[in-house]
């Protein structure tokens, strides 16, 4: 099908011809404006030496930009881009991917609160492939969002966060795109330089301590010519988190033994579990970058460079939880509702039963020889080991620009970029509570009181071997690119420049998932296996930083990491992977191609670029079909099913145009409108299903769901009133006309761990408009004696046409920090607040996550001209991470991890 003409489409195409028209029929050139001064390379020595270097790039851009410098992530703990970033106006971050909760370390970025998956991430104008450590998101929702822990900051030079889109930047940013660019050898001063930095890391809830080393080595020769950079990385720390966790909610059956009893009941939301949730990781990230660069003239510059990024992340996870909703509407093998019923004294807030106890009535008796009453355990324990659990990043990238004559300037680049997440082994043993009570209570944005009366949970007694299993997940993220630009210098009266471009790119993503189906005696019997207990619970301190009261659960008994595996290796007859989880896996492929004009205009103190970029994007998708006409698989125990390929092949033409005003000496206004577009999620288009045996929940895809489309709007002021300062205001208006949305469905599927087929609650996505609104506020000023401050402010608002949240949309952001230098002694004290936004759903469940503020600092204290001594810390407030649902009446998650303390030296030679 033919492309049809937007009317930006119309409009860039228009702007361009009559620029033609008015530089044919000119008699004579309009006087123009002094054209900016390219900002040449310099040395940051300071705080506000850097923040001089960001205002004058942002200021010279002719779109709407932001720009953070090395310096400016140098003198805060920013441990990788993403806690660079998020001090700029409009730029929001979070702790987790999707389903893994917060932690301590920042791994997305999203822009104007959205979602992370619709901002662009680049590394010098290039992809860079990603991956994931923690299962869930290699195998749940796999989004398009780059993994900012395996991108630490001492790789950066400059991080350019484009808000406005320009024909010659590559699509798939929505709402914007973030630019990182690494050093280069030639950029330095010195024919020789060597930066060495050593840090010792302290998690004070972990009790660890752990190194931090970097190290830069560069060459460049005395004419300037030819030089190498090269530049390594290891970076260690323990993470704990101590948690508690809320499985979602459901409705009470109307006929459901509870809701006979009490039919105030029917209908009403009951929590799908609550948990003491503890984990446990040992991160590593090693890597390194490594750049030639050789200028054999004023003409020509080759440039060859590769990055390398490796998380080792193993971890040890833990759940001890009750199950009410479950219990409450347990059905037998025969399809009789069998639930337990609430004795008297619940209740009932908000339609959600906030409260209630259950006596031993119903339950699995302690005594059974066998699963009765369709296996009622009023708590499971789920202790979830995962050796060698990582991920990895790499690209090789050629690049290079030739100057034909004084008109005519060739660019290109061609590379390659690989990323993997990996979840080698993940193994699994559960157990069920028996002969016990329940109960619990509900306290809003607080920790639930939960308990077994009857039973002591820091014994490992009335339990009954439930499943065990064994994972072996894997994600491949990879992408083949080429580029060619052509710039040609035209200086004929409005017209500067005209710029073009073509790009091609293949990408494939994948997920493999063989898995082992062990242990077929562990049927909740008083006979099954059981693993060996050393008298282990949980540490003495859990949940100190979370603020529960008496009734929340502590003291739990756990296992140990190598009692798991022992029973796993013990009670796995299959000898390794012997059946393969085709319901969650998932095929994409993708071969992109996009061509782009675009005109650079001046006139008397004003500048602008308009042009078009036409993407076409042919996507191929493979999803296992249950069943299906030609079944495959069937010896495998999750059913036959048919490979199925789904072809789609849609263009679209994305117009932009963005101008400048030089309103006076100090006075800069901005106005923007461009058609952007993102590619969907890559489990949002394949129909792979994840699935939560317990919850009886998952995650599904739709082949025909179309990209995220978008026209943008923007308008900035920027008043530069002093040296190294500056106060803004901007605002903007994004019409979504094909965002994605989620509704949930139910369907039938072999459910693994109890080893029979159940009905799933499935979540899917869909198209639909929506729209997106705010404004950013911004000031940053550099006083006297050494002291400065920085204050920003946004506001967004996302709503999608049925009303529904859009996903990452934050209503209020904002940022203070205060700074001190001179030339020993720097000290900056940094807070960032996100309001609460929607993450997404979780099991089938929306989750919000509550508003967090975040306290920062660092000190540098310059012993000599090459070494400085550094202290930094993160967390410093040691916030609590919170999640609810529909309300505030429905906890999801309360997470708490902690301070992290860095101590070192930086040493240049």
């Amino acid at each position: 099908m033919k492309p049809r003409m937007t009317p930006i489409a119309a409009a860039a195409v228009f702007a361009l011809c009559q620029s033609a028209v008015f530089a044919q029929q000119a008699d004579a050139p309009p006087a123009k404006p002094e054209a900016p001064q390219k900002l040449e390379t310099v040395t940051v020595t300071g705080i506000r030496a850097s923040r001089e270097q960001s205002l004058q790039a942002k200021r010279n851009a002719d779109s709407v930009v932001d720009v953070v410098t090395s310096e400016d992530i140098g003198k805060l703990p920013d441990k990788n881009v993403a806690d660079a970033v998020q001090r700029v106006p409009g730029v929001n971050i979070t702790s987790s991917a999707g389903g893994e909760g917060g932690f301590a370390e920042n791994d997305r970025v999203s822009i104007r609160g959205t979602s992370p998956s619709l901002t662009q991430t680049l590394i010098n104008g290039h992809a860079v492939g990603t991956g994931d450590w923690f299962v869930l998101d290699q195998v749940g929702t796999v989004g398009r969002s780059v993994s900012y822990s395996l991108l630490p900051s001492e790789i950066v030079s400059r991080v350019t966060v484009h808000k406005s889109q320009t024909a010659d930047l590559v699509e798939g940013g929505v709402a914007g795109a973030v630019n990182i660019e690494t050093r280069k050898p030639l950029d330095f001063r010195k024919p020789f330089t060597v930066e060495l930095s050593a840090q010792a890391i302290y998690a004070d809830l972990a009790r660890k301590t752990d190194p931090q080393l970097n190290a830069l080595f560069n060459w460049k020769n005395d004419a300037g010519t030819g030089g190498v950079l090269f530049q390594v990385f290891s970076e260690k720390r323990h993470e704990r988190r101590d948690g508690q966790e809320i499985f979602g909610y459901g409705a009470i059956d109307p006929a459901s033994p509870a809701a006979i009893a009490h039919p105030d009941l029917a209908g009403v939301l009951a929590p799908a579990g609550i948990n003491s949730a503890l984990f446990e990781q040992t991160r590593k990230r090693d890597g390194g970058v490594l750049d030639l660069q050789f200028k054999p003239s004023a003409d020509l510059m080759l440039d060859l460079n590769g990055f390398y990024s490796k998380l080792s992340a193993a971890n040890y996870n833990r759940s001890f939880y009750n199950q009410p909703l479950a219990n409450l509407n347990a059905v037998d093998t025969a399809g009789n509702f069998v639930g337990v019923v609430p004795l008297p004294g619940y209740t009932v807030v908000n339609n959600t039963l906030t409260s209630a106890q259950f006596g031993t009535a119903g339950f699995q008796p302690a005594t059974a020889t066998g699963p009765t009453n369709g296996q009622l355990f009023p708590g499971v324990v789920d202790q979830i080991y995962r050796p060698g659990s990582g991920a990895e990043t790499y690209y090789v990238d050629a690049n290079g620009s030739y100057r034909v004559n004084e008109k005519l300037r060739l660019t290109g680049s061609a590379g390659y970029t690989h990323g993997v997440g990996k979840t080698p082994l993940d193994i699994g043993y559960e157990a069920g509570l028996t002969g016990v009570g329940m109960s619990y209570t509900l306290h809003g944005m607080n920790p639930a009181d939960m308990a077994f009366p009857g039973g002591d949970p820091s014994k490992f007694a009335n339990v009954v071997t439930l499943a065990g299993w064994g994972s072996h997940v894997s994600t491949l993220d990879s992408e083949t690119y080429g580029q060619l630009d052509a710039e040609l210098n035209v200086d004929r009266g409005i017209w500067e420049s005209a710029k073009f471009g073509l790009r091609f790119a293949k990408h494939h993503r994948a997920v493999n998932w063989p898995e082992s189906a062990s242990c077929a005696t562990c049927d909740g019997t008083t006979g099954a296996p059981l693993p060996t207990w050393d008298g282990a619970t949980y540490p003495g301190n859990f949940g100190s930083g979370l603020g529960g009261g008496a009734g929340f659960l502590r003291n739990v008994w756990q296992l140990s990491p190598a009692a798991v595996q022992a029973w796993a290796s013990a009670y796995d007859t299959s000898g390794g992977p012997n059946t393969q989880n085709w319901a969650a896996e998932l095929d994409v492929k993708e071969q992109d191609t996009a061509v782009y004009a675009m005109a650079n205009l001046v006139g008397d103190k004003w500048r602008a670029n308009v042009g078009v970029r036409v993407v076409n994007t042919k996507q191929t998708t493979i999803t296992n079909v249950p069943g299906g006409p030609n079944p495959i698989g069937l010896t495998n125990v999750n059913g036959p099913y048919t490979p199925t390929t789904d072809v789609h092949n849609y263009t679209d033409v994305l117009p932009s145009a963005n101008i400048r005003f030089d309103l006076s000496k100090n006075l800069v206004g901005r106005l923007a409108v461009a058609r952007t577009m993102a590619r969907a999620d890559y489990s949002a288009l394949v129909g792979a299903v994840s699935l939560d045996d317990n919850t009886l929940t998952g995650n599904g895809g739709n082949p025909s769901l179309k990209p995220i489309r978008s026209t943008n709007f923007d308008a900035t002021l920027e008043w530069y009133f002093a040296p190294k300062s500056a106060l803004s205001l901007g605002l903007f208006y994004m019409d979504m006309s094909s965002y994605v949305t989620f509704g949930v469905s139910p369907a039938t599927y072999y459910n693994n761990t109890f080893k029979k087929f159940n009905t799933y609650q499935i979540t899917s996505p869909s198209n639909i408009a929506a729209k997106n609104k705010g404004l950013e506020l911004g000031w940053q000023q550099a006083f006297g004696g050494g002291f400065g401050g920085l204050a920003n402010y946004t506001y967004t608002d996302g709503r999608a046409a049925d009303g529904s949240d859009v996903v990452g949309n934050s209503k209020q952001t904002y940022n203070l920090e205060g700074y001190y230098e001179n030339d020993r002694f720097s000290a900056r004290l940094a807070y960032t607040y996100r309001s609460s936004y929607l993450v997404g759903l979780d099991r089938s469940f929306a989750q919000h996550m509550d508003g967090v503020g975040n306290l920062a600092a660092s000190l540098n204290y310059k012993l000599t001209d090459k070494i400085t001594l550094t202290l930094d810390a993160l967390n410093l407030n040691n916030p609590v991470l919170k999640y609810y649902g529909d309300n505030r009446d429905q906890p999801r998650a309360l997470y708490s991890n902690g301070r992290q303390f860095y101590f070192g030296a930086r040493m240049e030679l």
